[in-house]
């Protein structure tokens, strides 16, 4: 069963009749009790070979506007292999992403992301459009919110300067705008659980007032035409869809835009700092890549050597950006490209369609003709993530652990065990595993007790 909710002008979720709640409600006892019904009543497909480990919830910016249990559950109705969520500068959604997880037995992971400077590329646009030297870069791998003092402090600080940030660009924004200005505590931080806004959530705030502010079409028309600098019949997709609030958010945030102010090396944090947060953390430092189209991606080689230099060891892609169906393109030649040499290199990949823009598919074609010869690098680099998170949840045996590092000489016989772990072993077998493991045992023994408890669960 695959629920669609409708989205209604109050900002709140219509929910079908047969369901007397929401599991994107913010009452987090709310999304528990619904997950526990659908795991209790609900007869959950087999797991086929597709992933996405990469959708954002609503603690940072999801279209569809789901919580961390909602996305677990179309996760598992969907039949993924493997399922994760990475929100933009919080972990808040870890804690129950784990438990919905481990409740419908779906193999799952939990990242994060921000944008960081990269110092040797500051002449150099590499993933962040028309931002030189400014990346979007991820942790994946996360599996606790308890993290020692100094990767609280920069996990804080991202979480400070975004929202100063974007309360900065709103009163740039208000002020070219005006009369449609916006209260930033009263129409933007409720719009995700815990205020941590986004500029999609600015931009889907201005939508939304406009439409109360000029609820005649004609008036709303020529308000944006002449705010946006653009003829009032071309105006797609009224009051709030993908056309306008893209159009909104090029046109006022982007660079150009009258909220734009172009960041220098101290608007976000070094790659190097944020590595040393995610190593601190128990995570895996990954790499971002958008296309291969920028001046910094064309030299990937060298981007990914400066960010092994400071601990970066999985790569992330965003397959459905980068080929056009049906049409081989420079693009897709990109991607092949960028998944061998990470294959070479032994990065694991991970791959997720965001869900962060509406009309963003919930998974990426893997039967395509494009996707379909690199699914087994996407999946391979799913279990190695679940496998991480597993072992590091269950006894500080992740992937970049003392353990591992004294038990895998050879990056390729590592993601070997680790794949193998993940492919093998659901959280269904996680009692047996959490009662037996120790880190005396060779990953021989780890990997006969994962088949044990599959084989008991």
């Amino acid at each position: 069963m695959v629920v669609v909710w409708e989205l209604l002008p109050d900002k709140k979720l219509k929910q079908p009749e047969d369901m007397p709640e929401n599991s994107n409600d913010f009452d987090p006892a709310v999304r528990e009790t619904i997950l526990n019904e659908a795991a209790a009543s609900e007869s959950f497909p087999e797991a086929q070979p597709i992933v996405n480990a990469h959708a954002h919830t609503f603690y940072s910016f999801n279209y569809k506007e789901y919580s961390p249990t909602t996305f677990a559950l179309e996760a598992k109705r969907a039949g993924l292999e493997i399922g994760g969520i990475v929100d933009f500068d919080v972990l808040d959604g870890l804690d129950e992403f784990w438990a919905a997880s481990r409740r419908l037995d779906l193999k799952g992971c939990i990242g994060l992301e921000s944008r960081v400077f990269v110092p040797e590329f500051s002449d150099r646009v590499i993933n962040s459009p028309g931002e030189p030297g400014i990346s979007y870069h991820m942790g994946t791998g996360f599996t606790t919110t308890d993290i020692p003092v100094k990767a609280q402090e920069f996990l804080d600080g991202m979480r400070q300067t975004s929202e100063t940030r974007n309360r900065a660009m709103a009163d740039r924004v208000n002020a070219y705008l005006d009369p449609l200005v916006l209260d930033y505590d009263k129409d933007v931080a409720p719009l995700t659980p815990n205020g941590n806004a986004t500029e999609r959530h600015l931009c889907l705030a201005y939508a939304r007032k406009a439409a109360a502010q000029y609820p005649e079409e004609s008036a709303l028309r020529t308000f944006w035409g002449e705010k946006l600098g653009v003829a009032p019949e071309d105006l797609k997709e009224l009051p709030e869809g993908r056309a306008i609030t893209d159009l909104i958010r090029a046109k006022t945030m982007k660079k150009g835009g009258v909220g734009y102010v172009q960041p220098d090396s101290g608007s976000f944090p070094k790659m190097a700092d944020m590595n040393q947060f995610v190593l601190l953390s128990g995570a895996l430092p990954t790499i971002t890549w958008l296309d291969g189209t920028s001046d910094g991606e064309c030299a990937i080689e060298e981007l990914v050597e400066v960010s092994r230099s400071t601990g970066a060891v999985a790569f992330n892609i965003i397959p459905d950006r980068n080929y056009t169906p049906g049409s081989p393109d420079q693009k897709l030649a990109n991607l092949q490209h960028v998944v061998k040499l990470s294959d070479d290199l032994g990065l694991p990949l991970i791959a997720g369609t965001e869900m962060n823009s509406p009309g963003q598919k919930f998974v990426d074609d893997f039967d395509s003709a494009e996707l379909n010869p690199l699914r087994q690098s996407f999946l391979r680099g799913g279990w190695i993530l679940h496998a991480h998170s597993t072992l590091q949840k269950a006894h500080g045996m992740g992937y970049l652990s003392d353990w591992a590092k004294g038990n895998f000489s050879d990056v390729h016989l590592k993601n070997n065990f680790y794949a193998e772990f993940g492919e093998v072993f659901s959280p269904r077998g996680e009692t047996v595993l959490v009662d037996r493991l120790n880190n005396e045992m060779v990953p021989a023994e780890v990997l006969a007790l994962a088949g044990e408890a599959m084989g008991s669960a």
